[in-house]
């Protein structure tokens, strides 16, 4: 028979290791986001010279021009191998704008906003007039967007939401690297998209079928990756701890902005300057330290 004391250890270890795959991590009454658990083992990265000129063709159907491929648009992505991880834990989901405002509110961080002439320092196609719906007037963010991936946060912005979330639970958090997030979105098969080899614009949040805008997480349940996570392919490009030099980070996963869409494979991969602020870029996080089941 366990002791009253053997009982209270049990119970601490027992509090201590309430993470799982699959559910919450919780803190007190604090609920961090949803996690899947992702097995060591080997996968698929990259792309070969097939997998290339289809997407380059999926965008020139789409677009009715060849930019991509006059641009060499995927022609930085890795060659096609194999690859392995460790076991690891990813957010179900993007972080969202209600899980970006725990952080605002109780770090006193600075919302997701932009002004006109940091938007015009960027050189983007989008005119600043659109950057007005995702933008936040304070602690909160625009009403009915709760769910939607919070975008407008640099790369910055995702280190401290992590620290401060690694603070807040009690466990490590941290950005996935580019080879973490491809096996997560993609499984380990090496498919060119999420939910096989084959593009469906109903299963992803692209500029294929609308709505042209980001959309509540986890809405496309047929674009689900083998291991259950939502919106790997379009949505919002997310970043990665991937060190592309020059001040720059790794990104992937196309956007809501996107068709075609050779840009929304997991294999595609892109660099953007760290201090980037973009209605198209948001992100999800790797937890080191929750238990896998």
């Amino acid at each position: 028979m366990m002791s009253s004391n053997g009982f209270v250890f049990f119970i601490a270890i027992a509090a201590a290791f309430f993470a799982f795959a699959g559910q919450s991590v919780r803190a007190g009454t604090f609920s961090p986001p949803e996690v899947l658990f992702i097995s060591a083992g080997p996968f698929i990265t990259g792309s070969d010279r097939a997998e290339r000129e289809a997407a380059y063709r999926l965008d020139e159907k789409a677009y009715g021009h060849s930019a991509t491929r006059t641009n060499r648009w995927y022609e930085g992505e890795k060659d096609r191998h194999e690859e392995f991880t460790g076991p690891f834990t990813i957010t179900k989901n993007p972080i969202t704008n209600a899980d970006y405002a725990k952080f605002v509110s109780g770090n006193a961080h600075p919302p997701p906003t932009i002004d006109a002439e940091t938007w015009a320092g960027y050189g983007l196609i989008h005119p600043f007039s659109r950057t007005k719906k995702f933008s936040w007037n304070g602690p909160l963010p625009p009403k009915g967007r709760e769910k939607h991936p919070v975008v407008l946060v640099s790369h910055a912005d995702t280190v401290s939401y992590a620290l401060w979330l690694s603070k807040k639970t009690g466990m490590v958090w941290r950005l996935p690297t580019e080879s973490e997030w491809e096996k997560a979105v993609r499984g380990t098969d090496g498919r060119r998209f999420p939910w096989g080899d084959q593009f469906f614009s109903s299963r992803l949040n692209s500029h294929d079928s609308g709505p042209f805008d980001t959309k509540d997480v986890g809405s496309f349940a047929k674009g689900a990756s083998p291991f259950g996570l939502m919106d790997g392919s379009g949505q919002v490009f997310e970043w990665t701890s991937e060190d592309a030099g020059n001040g720059r980070f790794i990104v992937k996963g196309g956007s809501w902005d996107d068709k075609g869409c050779g840009v929304c494979r997991p294999a595609a991969r892109h660099s953007r300057p760290a201090n980037l602020r973009h209605i198209l870029i948001g992100f999800r996080l790797v937890c080191e330290t929750c238990a896998s089941n």
